[in-house]
């Protein structure tokens, strides 16, 4: 179903996962359980946060964001993927792909500065305690939020723009579960050597700017709890950070891989479906199963 070389591409075919119809069924319903389970984490978290008084402080606002662009995630792949399962056809259009890869974009952007700004808050709170006030004030955390929303709506747009450039005259097969920017890249007829460029110029300072703030953060973090002298208050210090620290761990250790160089083609789906699918799905166990002040407002609005 490849287009001719003299032709325009303006809808792709996403070739999925499987073509077995006992696969094919056996997937729909694995992944049709993580979207419901991962709308009602992600936006019930947004709903408790909003809600329960107690949760309107800076770390939480940053947490409550999160979980809206990991469901923003989550929508801009999953239910195309779902109904591709049972589609013959499993076309998109062109601004269809375009609209899926600046959603994608967008979230992942919001979920680096936000977990930066987690990890910053992590910081002040267990190594500055006493300005934690003043340096973490809701004015500043408003700053901050709406800083990461700009930033990620520019970012997406300039790839997104980027890509309307190209033109794609080879196959119209996009050997993925979704519009990923890769593998447009490799459809593409016109030479995307200024998107890749754009992308080192643009993604690579995101992420190494991020990167620095966590890790400036934890080292900091590590430093101030190993000089304590109480074990209660290493303890305290340890379970404030555990749920940032890992949820930050898995989203880096899967971007590292994710943006391997541009030829390597044949791994980015088990990797793509860890990072745009399963990490939004687990944030909101990570955030509350362990937190006693989201468990303590869950039971409060229940019982309301």
């Amino acid at each position: 179903m490849a287009k001719e070389n003299n032709s325009l591409t303006t809808e792709f075919i996403l070739i999925g996962f499987t073509d077995h119809p006992v696969l094919k069924i056996l997937l729909f319903l694995v992944f049709f359980a993580i979207y419901l389970i991962t709308m009602v984490g992600n936006l019930g978290l947004v709903a408790l946060i909003s809600m329960e008084h107690r949760l309107h402080t800076p770390m939480y606002i940053f947490l409550g964001n999160l979980a809206l662009m990991d469901s923003c995630c989550s929508c801009a792949i999953i239910p195309k993927m779902l109904e591709n399962f049972f589609s013959e056809g499993k076309m998109i259009s062109l601004y269809e792909c375009m609209a899926q890869f600046y959603f994608l974009c967008l979230a992942e952007t919001a979920d680096c500065f936000l977990l930066a700004a987690m990890a910053y808050d992590r910081y002040v709170a267990i190594c500055s305690p006493l300005q934690y006030h003043t340096m973490m004030s809701k004015k500043l955390c408003i700053q901050m939020t709406i800083g990461t929303f700009i930033a990620s709506n520019l970012h997406s747009m300039i790839h997104v723009g980027l890509l309307l450039r190209l033109t794609f005259c080879r196959s119209n097969q996009i050997d993925h579960f979704f519009c990923d920017i890769l593998p447009l890249y490799r459809l593409s007829c016109t030479d995307p050597y200024i998107n890749e460029l754009m992308i080192y110029i643009f993604s690579m300072p995101i992420q190494i700017f991020t990167i620095a703030t966590v890790l400036f953060s934890y080292i900091c973090i590590l430093f101030t709890i190993f000089k304590m002298t109480s074990k209660e208050g290493r303890g305290k210090a340890f379970s404030t950070c555990a749920s940032h620290f890992l949820s930050v761990s898995i989203f880096y250790i899967c971007l590292l891989m994710y943006i391997r160089p541009f030829e390597e083609g044949d791994k980015d789906i088990p990797v793509a479906i860890f990072y745009t699918i399963v990490i939004p799905l687990l944030n909101p166990f990570i955030y509350s199963l362990r937190n006693k002040e989201v468990i303590s407002g869950l039971k409060k609005c229940m019982k309301n």
